[in-house]
């Protein structure tokens, strides 16, 4: 899963999203919009990791596929 999918299928990927990242709230997911980076971002901030243990957690899942 790349940028471009997590963008154009934002929709479809919230709901995998909040079960992975259940911190992250209605009004996060909104903002986030797909855009990867918001994303992250936003892991951190819920969650108080370092941005690459945020990047970290997102690219293993992105490899997972999960949709």
């Amino acid at each position: 899963m790349n940028r471009d999918i997590i963008e154009g299928n934002w929709k479809q990927l919230k709901g995998a999203v909040k079960v992975k990242w259940g911190k992250l709230t209605d009004d996060d997911l909104d903002i986030i919009e797909g855009n990867r980076e918001r994303l992250a971002g936003k892991i951190q901030e819920r969650y108080g990791i370092t941005r690459d243990e945020a990047e970290s957690q997102l690219k293993d899942w992105e490899q997972m596929g999960r949709h």
